[in-house]
């Protein structure tokens, strides 16, 4: 694949570069092997002092990042300068926090001592995704190099620009090169790197296929991955929901990023008593929905990152209608230039279709209607997909029952699921396995070693 700066909103090439070289990326893998020699023994108020920089840096450019963001990948401006803030925000919790999330702990035993220590555990290779090429990267970055590893940054080959931008900004926070690395190189290059000796472990955000890859090839050399995978979040509303707080909360949950998020509502299961009236409310809040130009102010929806991606996401559009689902709203793509789409409803989908079992990336939502509690929870965990749910409903006994029983690594109640510094974020089943963010997050690539005094 080319490694290319490509405007969804236009379809322009803004800026081609070339693959790096296997003699450039053997000069960065020596050059991180010998930055964690010397940066694993550094002390957490230095690291914390240049995540601190790092965090000004990104609050001092935010406008400048922003705008590459939505150049490269076309999420609408006023969600791109909210992502580079809270990049900022995760600078700043592992500055603050990261020592005591690692700091020894003593173990009462027969021993005159014994305890636990955490330790780095050396070069990270970290493949991630165009959606949110910055916060993706920024929240497995900052816990791990607050732990004292070193990172190596395989990104997506449509936003290279917004990759090297935080290399340069890591160097300029006062990190010593070597710390973290971008590495323009395409996902053929990935088995070896994973082969490499010096690289330890891996963490990849992307769809399934990609996390089975990467799995495969670290479990072949016995190396540590931690896997964000798809999504096919359930929006659950029950009678006691505030109805108008979750309609005006469930459009915004489908179509954050213009609907290309994991963690994005993507399938609305609404209770019978409900469901006609929120039918209603929410496809007329979609079709509300402004979509054009990302740099604009007022939009709502930009377009599709790829070609590719509106193409599939028009496919599977297609293949909803074929299996008898009613198209409330919208899909089709816009006749312009750009890969945007009409903001999509479709009710009633079969869940004997296939296409009821994939991830949608895109403003378009299926709503299904459910009986009862056990019905919404048959279909909320029908699906190969565990990352997150949002349910609405104010029944303290419904909310237990939701908590313990739905299939999902968060749930969020009366509000959309996002991620948050404080909290581990994560999935089970094909949504992939490990936790980012949270003291679990940091956590995740080092050494827990217990060390025995007797």
């Amino acid at each position: 694949m080319a490694i290319a700066s490509i405007s969804p909103a236009t379809g322009e090439c803004l800026r081609r570069f070339d693959p790096y070289s296997r003699t450039e990326i053997e000069t960065r893998l020596e050059r991180a092997s010998s930055a964690f020699c010397c940066f694993r023994t550094t002390s957490f108020s230095r690291r914390a002092d240049g995540l601190l920089r790092l965090a000004s840096l990104l609050d001092a450019r935010q406008e400048a990042l922003a705008r590459t963001i939505t150049l490269e990948m076309g999420k609408p401006i006023r969600e791109a300068r909210a992502e580079v803030a809270k990049c900022a925000l995760a600078c700043r919790y592992y500055a603050q926090n990261g020592q005591r999330a690692l700091a020894p702990e003593t173990v009462p035993t027969s021993a005159r001592l014994s305890s636990v220590r955490y330790d780095p555990l050396g070069i990270v290779l970290a493949v991630m995704p165009w959606n949110f090429p910055l916060w993706q990267v920024f929240r497995f970055a900052a816990p791990a190099v607050m732990a004292g590893n070193v990172a190596l940054l395989k990104h997506a080959s449509n936003v290279p620009q917004c990759a090297l931008a935080i290399e340069q900004l890591v160097l300029e926070a006062g990190f010593e090169p070597g710390v973290f690395q971008t590495l323009l190189v395409g996902a053929d290059v990935i088995p070896d790197l994973l082969a490499d000796r010096r690289v330890v472990a891996a963490t990849l955000t992307g769809s399934d296929a990609a996390g089975r890859s990467v799995a495969r090839y670290a479990g072949q050399h016995i190396k540590k991955t931690v896997l964000e995978l798809g999504g096919s979040d359930p929006f659950i509303v029950m009678p006691s929901a505030r109805l108008e707080a979750a309609v005006e909360t469930a459009v915004r949950a489908r179509c954050i990023n213009s609907g290309q998020s994991c963690i994005a509502a993507k399938r609305f299961i609404i209770h019978r008593d409900l469901y006609p009236t929120f039918e209603r409310q929410f496809t007329a809040r979609m079709s509300a929905l402004r979509v054009g130009d990302p740099l604009d102010e007022t939009t709502d929806i930009g377009p599709l990152a790829t070609a590719e991606i509106r193409e599939t996401l028009l496919g599977q559009l297609r293949a909803m209608q074929q299996a008898g689902a009613r198209l409330l709203l919208g899909g089709g793509a816009l006749d312009r230039p750009g890969f945007f789409v009409q903001p999509a409803v479709l009710a009633q989908l079969p869940r004997t279709a296939p296409v009821y079992r994939q991830e949608v990336f895109g403003p378009a939502a299926t709503l299904f209607e459910a009986a009862s509690l056990e019905q919404a929870l048959e279909i909320a965990n029908d699906t190969p997909f565990g990352l997150g749910a949002s349910v609405w409903t104010e029944d303290q006994a419904e909310q237990e029952c939701f908590a313990r029983d739905l299939e999902s690594g968060q749930v969020f109640f009366n509000a959309m699921v996002a991620s948050d510094p404080h909290l581990p974020f994560g999935g089970i089943k094909d949504s992939g396995y490990g936790r980012e963010l949270g003291f679990h997050g940091i956590r995740e690539f080092v050494n827990i070693k217990t060390i025995w005094i007797a």
